[in-house]
């Protein structure tokens, strides 16, 4: 499981590089995303990566991987909207956002590694397009919580649905660097 926790890491190390540099583009203009439309920016990546693994032609030249690193870095993004709330201040101090990006990405870390143990790195004898298959699922389920509210009778809230949209999104992303080796 140590490689797990090192393509993990690379993987994030990917993704933040990206979230940094598109800080520094737009500043935190997200931050006036409700987490509603950020559970709507993840359905349109995961929908377009399903529709791109059912179909032969991509008129956008972007990559399924491109879309992956979207929905780690959105998944982030709400579990900080979950804390902050969404506002309307864009002078957000750089250093703290990037603080919480790694926070969360720890967090999500952690949690993979627990599940991991447990499930016996199960995800590494799944095909991506079903790894994709179960963020689709997720994203639905997290579109319906907020429908409800964000109250549920016996399932996990928001924020479980963003960690597990993000560590999904991580594995797919390590399984897509192993086939480049």
């Amino acid at each position: 499981m140590q490689n797990t926790a090192l393509q993990f890491s690379e993987v994030i190390h990917q993704c933040r590089d990206l979230f940094s540099k598109k800080l520094q583009d737009y500043g935190a203009a997200w931050r006036v995303l409700r987490p509603s439309s950020i559970t709507d920016q993840i359905y349109i990546k995961v929908n377009r990566i399903r529709t791109l693994q059912m179909t032969d032609v991509k008129m956008v030249d972007e990559h399924e991987e491109d879309e992956f690193i979207a929905i780690v870095n959105y998944s982030i993004i709400g579990l900080i909207q979950l804390e902050k709330g969404f506002s309307e201040n864009l002078d957000e101090d750089r250093t703290e956002i990037l603080k919480l990006y790694d926070d969360y990405a720890q967090k999500a870390k952690d949690l993979m590694l627990r599940k991991n143990h447990d499930y016996g790195e199960a995800w590494r004898e799944m095909r991506i397009s079903s790894i994709t298959d179960l963020i689709y699922q997720k994203v639905l389920r997290t579109k319906q919580i907020e429908d409800n509210q964000g109250k549920t009778l016996v399932s996990e809230g928001l924020d479980a649905n963003y960690y597990d949209m993000l560590n999904y999104a991580v594995f797919c992303l390590i399984k897509m660097m192993e086939e480049k080796i």
